[in-house]
């Protein structure tokens, strides 16, 4: 990299607000002085380097901003082409909804108001454009407020450029910027509060309308933005690094911006059904998020020192840096504890992490990168970061009662992981005392379930070890050893059916084909001992051949799944066979899941079969204690879902080009046209007025050209019929799944629920978590080791005084709610289905709530 690039992308991470000891000014000077040189010799390569710097290091906008106000000084054109492509890239990302880009640059332009570089009022007018359309949008009348989300997600991106020049708005056009805010206020008074209800990582499902009192994000930062007004518009979170050179850069010429746009409004304005709001509402959320749900796991003394705002901004860093470094860890986590602040935020930093990791409906990234950029973060500051996720750890664990069930599985498989590569050392002796809580108590099975996942990522008798100073955790791991053959010499079976097998695996050996496997089966073993043995005997013996290694079993699903298609054409005969693979794995809920999902990637067993298997007596009793179940119907719906959005990524791809292909078919065919309509005529004789070859060419190319088009045309065609059958088979898919919740839980819920809740009287006491409690949170100062929080060892803190129904129902409706919840693009597709033949009167108020809840649905029950 040349060495003005280097220094552009590395400008600031020496100085002291960056973690660093050298001078601020002087870095810019440097810079600066380097960057004027290279502009005059090859400006078109710095113009977009520093906007990509801007942009993608926005922690850093003080100092590029700074940096630019001073070229402005001496290259007026360079800096004038700068702000107009600015603009223009902001005026697409309204167009496109980039939010982070929308954000980003808003910010961008703010910094450089305050370096002078463009004039304020053109700021103001940028707000007001976007302002106008948010109130525009939840307008009853003239509006759609369905896309709320929009609207808000507008009115967010002026309150958090204010950290960044309120002052220096206040300052110059202290007018025009008062009018935004009373706009701002106008607007928060007209528009709906928005709910978490779904979307809360602590939350109780029956306790979803009691929020009454509770501010919503908007509501939050609009007041962080009075209380620092409030304060005359300081903070320490923005290093305001343009007043060192405010003496020079006055005098640089302020530039104007054109006017923005923002998108017209996406639908037609009036009263919509129910339906049809909740399925806008939908869709405008998820093309406008919300970028933060805050977690509040330490105590507010870890944190007390910071200023509302400063909490807000240093999230905004923090979560810039996660989403602009995704692709590199390493420099992620540099970055992220070099942030340009004068105080300590490692607190912060976690609780930021984990609401992303912990983030409803879905994280912006995979979980795995919050893992990956943790542990960096632990490496990276050995003497603080890992206790403070160790508290952290510590707080969830505590709240786990009302942790959301889709969090709860994301931190299980978070925490077995990070231990994982910390050779899974953790106190287990602080959790001992989970034992004496019941075996469906959520604090003993998410014990029970980390030591399950850790076994998968190591082997028992590593596992074992690591739990030493608490041996009796012993009792919650998995049982250990291997697969159940039915047909092994030592368990005592019928000696026919273990020749059977003998027999099989010797034709298995001889490479004997699927076609000679299914004679035998309906010749010699179907008519003489019946489907049940025969299907024991084919899948037990086919599934031990293919026990030494997944790669083993891919092979002999690919070899003879045909033998067991063969034997199990519907679906109760596809549950015998899930069952015949879950007694042979019963020992390995991993590989009982790995079995079931490469048996129905292979089509031998059906999405509705899985369903009928999850939900039988057999697993029913299993729902509270054990993830297994849960996985392998979550792998079920997550396959046959991702099927349907790949033929309509698919078909998206196919209808671009037929667009293209015919295109290109009229280009061709308007040329040959062309060139045949120049023949003359001599003396009664046509006569080419075009090369001859050239035209026998463009016959050719156009006879291509349209043999393509209509070979993407039938390809097309093809992929819609697919998809239309993929339609028809996650409809019955989420109306049968819907069904077997209802079917499971309605006996339960009429005999353990208690004037519509399941909590007993009580329980908010027993269960709450005192936050200010030292004992359970506070870190020894000493040694940064946390307190013992159950000196007895007993849990007697915590009164657990649910009974096993209300706790099954609990649990079931949590994992309802979070099925919703991830498919509710799909689900939405199909409500109208749903609530006819599924939601009836006589369904339980709970499970409507649940379902309503995981849509964020505004129906009426």
């Amino acid at each position: 990299m040349s060495s003005w690039r280097s220094l552009l992308l590395r400008l600031g991470e020496k100085c002291p607000e960056y973690a660093g000891n050298a001078d601020f000014k002087d870095q810019i000077d440097a810079c600066h002085s380097l960057v004027r040189r290279e502009i005059e010799h090859s400006g078109d390569d710095v113009f977009p380097f520093l906007l990509q710097c801007a942009e993608q290091l926005p922690h850093k906008i003080p100092l590029y901003g700074t940096l630019i106000g001073l070229l402005n000084l001496e290259n007026e054109e360079f800096v004038s082409k700068l702000v107009e492509s600015t603009q223009i890239n902001l005026q697409d990302a309204l167009e496109t909804g980039q939010c982070n880009k929308i954000r980003i640059l808003m910010r961008f332009l703010t910094v450089l108001m305050c370096s002078k570089v463009i004039q304020p009022s053109a700021l103001v007018v940028i707000f007001e454009s976007l302002l106008s359309s948010a109130a525009t949008t939840v307008d009853e009348e003239k509006g759609i407020p369905s896309w709320q989300a929009r609207a808000d997600f507008y009115i967010t991106c002026i309150l958090s450029c204010l950290p960044w020049g309120g002052a220096e708005l206040v300052e110059q056009v202290p007018e025009e910027i008062e009018r935004v805010m009373v706009g701002v206020e106008a607007y928060l008074s007209i528009r709906r509060r928005v709910s978490d209800a779904g979307v809360s990582v602590f939350e109780d499902i029956e306790e979803t309308n009691n929020v009454v009192n509770e501010k919503d994000f908007l509501e939050d930062l609009w007041s962080r933005v009075q209380d620092l007004s409030n304060r005359g518009w300081k903070l320490d979170s923005v290093p305001r690094l343009h007043l060192s050179f405010e003496a020079q850069l006055v005098a640089g010429k302020s530039h104007d911006l054109s006017p923005v746009s923002c998108p017209e409004q996406p639908g037609p304005p009036g009263a919509l059904s129910g339906i049809a709001f909740g399925r806008q509402k939908h869709e405008a959320e998820l093309k406008y998020p919300q970028r933060i749900r805050r977690l509040n796991i330490f105590p507010s003394n870890k944190t007390e020192d910071l200023q509302p705002i400063d909490r807000f901004v240093v999230e905004e860093y923090l979560l810039d840096v996660l989403f602009f470094l995704n692709g590199c860890r390493k420099e992620c986590a540099a970055y992220m504890v070099g942030l340009p602040v004068p105080f300590r935020y490692e607190y912060l930093m976690a609780e930021t992490i984990f609401s992303q990791l912990l983030l409803l409906p879905q994280p912006p990234f995979r979980p795995i990168y919050y893992t990956l950029v943790i542990i960096d973060l632990c490496k990276a500051l050995p003497g603080a970061f890992p206790a403070v996720i160790a508290g952290a750890v510590r707080a969830l664990f505590d709240k786990i009662t009302d942790l959301d069930m889709e969090c709860r599985t994301r931190l299980i498989l978070w925490f077995s992981h990070h231990l994982s590569n910390f050779q899974f050392i953790w106190p287990w002796e602080e959790w001992a005392y989970v034992l004496d809580l019941p075996k469906w108590a959520p604090q003993r099975v998410f014990v029970q379930e980390v030591l399950e996942r850790e076994v998968r990522l190591s082997y028992w008798d590593k596992i074992k070890q690591s739990i030493e100073n608490a041996p009796a955790l012993e009792e919650l791991l998995p049982p250990r050893g291997g697969p159940q053959f039915k047909y092994s010499a030592e368990d005592g079976t019928d000696p026919t059916e273990r020749a059977l097998s003998l027999e099989l695996k010797d034709m298995v050996k001889g490479r004997k084909t699927a076609r000679e496997m299914i004679s035998w089966v309906e010749e010699n073993v179907f008519p003489a001992h019946g489907f049940d043995i025969t299907l024991g005997v084919v899948v037990q013996t086919l599934l031990d051949i293919g026990s030494k290694s997944f790669t083993h079993l891919i092979t002999v699903l690919e070899r003879y799944g045909q033998v067991i298609a063969k034997m199990c054409t519907d679906d109760d005969q596809q549950v015998k066979l899930i069952m015949e693979v879950s007694s042979y794995w019963k020992n390995s809920a991993q590989m009982t899941a790995i079995a079931i999902d490469r048996m129905m990637s292979y089509r031998l067993i059906s999405n509705l079969a899985i369903v009928r298997w999850v939900f039988s007596p057999l697993n029913l009793d299993r729902f509270h204690v054990s993830d297994s179940p849960w996985e392998i119907l979550r792998n079920a719906v997550s396959k046959t879902y991702n099927r349907i959005s790949d033929l309509r990524k698919e078909i998206s791809s196919l209808e671009r080009s037929v667009v293209l292909a015919e295109r290109a078919a009229s280009r061709a065919r308007e040329e040959l046209e062309s060139a045949e309509s120049k023949l003359s005529v001599i003396d009664g004789e046509p006569v080419l007025g075009e090369n001859p070859v050239r035209i026998k060419r463009l016959k050719s190319y156009a006879e291509k050209a349209k043999e393509e088009e209509v070979s993407v045309r039938e390809s097309l065609e093809a992929k819609e019929a697919l998809l239309a059958r993929a339609v028809d088979e996650i409809e019955a898919l989420f109306l049968s799944l819907y069904k077997s919740f209802l079917t499971a839980l309605a006996e339960p819920l009429h005999d353990a629920s208690r004037d519509g809740t399941l909590r007993p009287s009580g329980h908010a006491d027993d269960m709450a978590i005192d936050l200010e409690d030292s004992s359970v949170m506070e870190l020894d100062k000493d040694d940064e080791r946390p307190k013992e929080s159950h000196p007895n060892g007993s849990g007697e803190r915590r009164g657990y005084n649910l009974d096993e129904k209300q706790q099954w129902c609990l649990t079931t409706l949590g994992y309802l709610k979070a099925f919703t919840r991830q498919y509710a693009s799909e689900i939405w597709q199909h409500i109208e289905k749903l609530d006819s033949e599924v939601l009836t009167e006589d369904t339980h108020p709970l499970v409507r709530k649940a379902i309503y809840c995981g849509l964020r649905s505004p129906l009426k029950e």
